[in-house]
């Protein structure tokens, strides 16, 4: 077949402990799935988290030794989220949660970069923010970690960031207000999930500024550890 334009790469990231790669279909975000999240945000009563999307290729692994993430074009507020990142080997509609996280690959330690001054002039206007989410760059993320090899105690555990030395963000998994399979579960009610699917869980209270030169390392307990340099 003759193409116009060479067709994309599809965006895949490694699989720990092997030389295969897992291929990166869609990305899927949960936004205010922790409590005291929901609260820095201003949401005086919880409401049911949302859902919104980033485009494959925002995600990716932060190279050794460099680890570099560029800071993005087009803001003067860059924040961290850090998210437990899910990888799905397959999919489906109307999924059962209490049986979702069979159809789980792994999981991998994600930061959720957001254009936050973006964000806040699109919400002003009523407008959709899909560019303070879904720029390029916006997902590093570690290589997955097969799921048998991660949570050796059950599900759980603590997640957390800090910039420069310093502890920015510190949660529990189990404190998201949608647990793995009812997230998938909601998601399925919206759209077909399939083997490919990446899903950021949410991030707890205390996310922040990031500038250029920042060292960021973002670590959740049983999964593994995301660390680099915010670059010009």
């Amino acid at each position: 077949m003759d193409y116009v334009v060479a067709p994309p790469i599809r965006p895949t990231l490694p699989v720990v402990g092997t030389e295969s790669r897992f291929p990166v279909r869609r990305v899927y975000c949960v936004g205010r799935n922790y409590p005291e999240h929901a609260r820095e945000m201003g949401m005086e009563t919880l409401e049911a988290p949302f859902f919104f999307t980033k485009p494959p290729d925002a995600v990716f692994v932060p190279e050794a030794p460099e680890g570099v993430v560029p800071y993005p074009l087009a803001t003067h507020q860059l924040h961290h989220e850090v998210e437990l990142v899910v990888a799905l080997a397959r999919g489906g509609t109307n999924i059962d949660p209490d049986t979702a996280v069979e159809r789980v690959f792994g999981y991998a330690v994600g930061v959720d970069l957001t254009r936050r001054d973006l964000q806040h002039e699109a919400r002003s206007q009523g407008r959709p923010w899909d560019m303070a989410k879904g720029f390029t760059s916006a997902a590093p993320c570690t290589p997955i970690r097969p799921a048998e090899s991660c949570f050796k105690k059950g599900f759980g555990g603590s997640l957390s960031l800090s910039v420069n030395g310093d502890q920015r963000q510190s949660g529990r998994l189990e404190d998201m207000i949608l647990g793995i399979g009812e997230l998938m579960a909601a998601l399925s009610r919206l759209d077909r999930l399939a083997a490919g699917d990446l899903i950021f869980t949410g991030t707890p209270a205390g996310v922040g500024e990031l500038v250029i030169g920042d060292q960021v390392r973002a670590t959740i307990e049983g999964v593994g550890e995301l660390a680099f340099q915010v670059a010009a």
